[in-house]
């Protein structure tokens, strides 16, 4: 059995090994060509790698290497089945070790960041209380519905943030369970959070501290023991793997002693029916306790192919080669008086490759559309559902409308949007390079095509 899931394993295992630091890893996507509005094709630059990353070239053929062994995962006794336990298994291990977890920290694989948070907002102890920034993406902002929630303002220096944590942490009442719930990366700005710092302000009131890795995991390595934060989420498709999987791997004992997230087949380990006519059940007290269902191991085996893969591009490789791309987008946007980039922390702050923007003069509905249908370049425009970290850092001024004011304000309020451009491990200098020749041109030129608003977007005029 296991020399058959190695030899599955190892179909493609070169493809990331050689990848240097001046070039980016194979993606899917790279070659494909759209239309443009003012006539001919180009290709696609992908440049919303914080919605969504393009699948790496190695995750692919990882799957399709393994997809004719598929099989139903802890379910059967024949050899596809067992196989796909056993990948799916070792796919836990793989996460584990890419994530440095401690000894004890279960993993469990869920649908997404946004799961992953709402499953441990469902295991949370009574009464415990919550602290959240209000600079939170809505994934990491939303879920604690069950809890007592304390939003915190957003800080304007990592040092303010542990500051305010700690002043939050100490006036609390009672003084019971606590959590902290922060990002690695912010989705707006892209700027790193002090992590290890705020986890010691955590651990040093009587609290814990989940981080948000979504944006950071595919960027950076992350370190559950060395931030030493008690859980950490993330999601596949933002990590190269997108195929609806996601992670949740921490300490066990506020998930063992919780009820399952959901109740069914996989989260039980045994059911017996009472004598009153009523059921007894036991539950699973490892990560299947919080797994109830058939699980997606595609999805899971495609999140470990992606771990593999990343480890052994080296991210010491992709972290240089994406500060590089950092750099020269941050200095072409610089050199546009009109534009004014996002912060939080000032320009000095250490980020990953994000970076959002506003235009002058421009609605950022109407300027994304520009760039997709003119130029062939893929951005994202709106509040990046992180709505109150986007409407404090625009403040209160107003958006000209444009020709196109999509997404259109209520009666009444402004528009507030930006325009957010992400890349990572698989973007090519060109596509930067054309991104920045892009915004230089349409500042000054204008747009050559005319658009309007459809069904709350932007689009160009036909």
């Amino acid at each position: 059995m296991s020399a058959s899931l190695n030899a599955v394993a190892a179909t493609t295992v070169t493809t990331a090994q050689d990848s240097a630091c001046a070039e980016p890893l194979a993606v899917l996507g790279r070659d494909v060509t759209v239309p443009l509005v003012t006539g001919g094709e180009v290709t696609y630059a992908a440049l919303d790698y914080a919605a969504s990353a393009p699948a790496l070239q190695r995750v692919w053929d990882d799957v399709a290497a393994y997809a004719p062994y598929y099989g139903s995962v802890h379910r059967g006794a024949g050899y596809l089945s067992q196989l796909s336990t056993d990948l799916f298994e070792q796919s836990r291990a793989t996460v584990a070790e890419f994530l440095d977890c401690r000894p004890g920290d279960q993993v469990v694989f869920t649908r997404s960041t946004t799961d992953s948070l709402n499953l441990l907002a469902a295991v949370l102890p009574a009464g415990c209380q919550v602290f959240v920034f209000e600079t939170e993406h809505h994934a990491s902002l939303l879920p604690w519905t069950n809890a007592q929630v304390t939003y915190l303002n957003a800080p304007r220096t990592p040092a303010e943030a542990v500051a305010t944590l700690e002043r939050a942490l100490a006036d609390r009442e009672p003084y019971g369970p606590a959590l902290v719930c922060v990002t690695g990366a912010s989705n707006v700005t892209g700027e790193l959070w002090p992590v290890k710092e705020l986890a010691a302000a955590a651990h040093a009131h009587g609290a814990r501290i989940v981080l948000d890795a979504a944006q950071l995991a595919p960027h950076h390595p992350v370190s559950v023991r060395d931030l030493d934060v008690d859980w950490v989420a993330f999601s596949g498709h933002k990590l190269y793997a997108p195929f609806g999987s996601g992670v949740l791997a921490g300490r066990a004992d506020w998930l063992q002693e919780a009820e399952p997230y959901l109740a069914g087949g996989g989260a039980s380990r045994k059911v017996s029916r009472r004598e009153d006519g009523g059921v007894d059940v036991e539950w699973h007290t490892t990560a299947a306790r919080h797994e109830a269902g058939s699980p997606n191991v595609i999805g899971v085996y495609s999140i470990a192919s992606a771990c593999r893969a990343l480890s052994e591009a080296g991210f010491d490789n992709l972290v240089a080669r994406e500060q590089q791309l950092v750099t020269r987008v941050r200095e072409g946007l610089a050199e546009v008086p009109a534009v004014r980039v996002l912060s939080l922390f000032g320009d000095d702050a250490p980020r990953v490759g994000v970076i959002s923007f506003v235009v002058d003069g421009w609605n950022s509905s109407h300027f994304a559309a520009a760039l997709s249908a003119e130029y062939g370049i893929g951005v994202r425009d709106g509040l990046f559902c992180a709505h109150p970290l986007v409407r404090t850092l625009l403040g209160s001024e107003p958006q000209a409308q444009g020709e196109c004011g999509a997404p259109e304000a209520a009666p009444g309020e402004r528009s507030l949007n930006a325009i957010r451009v992400s890349f990572g491990a698989g973007t090519p200098d060109e596509h930067v390079e054309r991104f920045v020749r892009a915004v230089k041109e349409l500042v000054a030129d204008g747009a050559k095509w005319q658009y309007r608003t459809e069904e709350g977007r932007c689009v160009p005029a036909v």
